[in-house]
């Protein structure tokens, strides 16, 4: 549903409308630099004059869903706490533009008992997206256009940068799923939070096909994260986070062989005819209650390790970078070898 689009794709989309003549007339998309505290603005307007259903959270009713919901802070509800009294918030850049940086806000309705997803993961979660509905004066002021009321998997690199962005500041279950007799699926202790996207960080002027959703719209995300796996989104052996060369916690502006896939998408990422996965080697230790840890090799590196309650055994799962000649770059970066 949230698909991102190819950076080098978006810098090459123009806003198109028709003059009297029916010529066509080509705008080019606003500047991302100008845009971006336009649209944190806009969010700021909402934080302000919005609030969520805290009191539920903090009282849950019998039966309550642990669904955010938003309202205005008008009337009745005069005396509510803005959102933004109780969000958090961090800086993140624009993945088109290096020079431009967001003020993201987030909320953790509540926290969950388990890790954080990595930038990278592919999660659990049920969800619903709206839009700022500021373009159509006197109407709901929020827009509803995609939700799953049933748990679905989401790869963390495939949708738009801002929803990865506000996942990794929420937690999981530290517990696995609960199967119910009908096939259904429970989670307990998870966490429910939302995530407030600037447009930079949502659509901008690649909306999905069909969807109603204006161009330079800001996003707002509300969830139930339910659990969190590591990606390896090229399945060559090396999990997506450890793809992060330069460690800026951003998977797509790594690219070995710079033939415009990133090496997480690249199946052969110093582009030598040789699949990474041939060029890496693979282990796993397990281990007994009791037993000491495995001494790894020098260019070994642990990718993740699990635990069995039931036989109280521990799996860890390696990867050695091998490097043939020996010049300090591992073989599968190392396009003469």
């Amino acid at each position: 549903m949230m698909n991102r689009a190819l950076l080098a794709l978006s810098l090459l989309i123009s806003l198109i409308s028709c003059k009297k003549d029916d010529g066509v007339t080509y705008i080019p998309p606003r500047d991302r630099g100008e845009e971006a505290p336009v649209s944190v603005g806009i969010i700021e307007e909402f934080l302000q004059t919005h609030f969520y259903n805290y009191e539920d959270f903090q009282n849950p009713p019998i039966g309550f869903d642990y669904k955010i919901k938003f309202d205005t802070i008008a009337g009745a509800n005069a005396d509510k706490t803005p959102l933004m009294e109780q969000v958090s918030s961090k800086i993140v850049p624009d993945r088109v533009d290096e020079g431009v940086t967001y003020k993201l806000y987030f909320l953790n309705a509540v926290e969950g008992g388990g890790d954080k997803p990595k930038f990278p993961d592919v999660t659990t979660l049920i969800y619903e997206g709206r839009y700022l509905n500021t373009e159509f004066p006197g109407s709901a002021y929020t827009k509803l256009f995609d939700s799953a009321a049933t748990p679905v998997s989401f790869d963390l690199t495939a949708v738009v940068n801002g929803f990865q962005d506000g996942m990794i500041e929420c937690r999981t279950s530290p517990f696995p799923a609960i199967e119910g007799s009908d096939g259904s699926f429970t989670f307990t202790d998870y966490g429910v939070g939302a995530v407030f996207i600037p447009s930079g960080l949502g659509y901008y002027v690649s909306p999905p096909n069909g969807s109603a959703i204006p161009f330079y719209a800001q996003l707002i995300f509300t969830y139930q994260l339910y659990a969190s796996r590591q990606g390896d989104q090229d399945g060559d052996g090396i999990p997506t986070i450890f793809e992060d060369l330069n460690n800026n916690k951003l998977e797509e502006d790594d690219d070995t062989d710079e033939d415009g896939l990133p090496n997480y998408f690249d199946a052969d990422d110093d582009n030598d005819g040789r699949p990474t996965s041939e060029e890496i080697i693979s282990r796993q230790y397990i281990l007994e209650a009791g037993d000491p840890e495995p001494t790894l090799l020098a260019n070994e590196f642990e990718i993740n390790r699990s635990y069995n309650e039931e036989t109280q055994q521990t799996t860890i799962n390696t990867v050695e970078y091998t490097d043939e000649d020996q010049d300090g770059i591992p073989d599968h970066l190392d396009e003469d070898s």
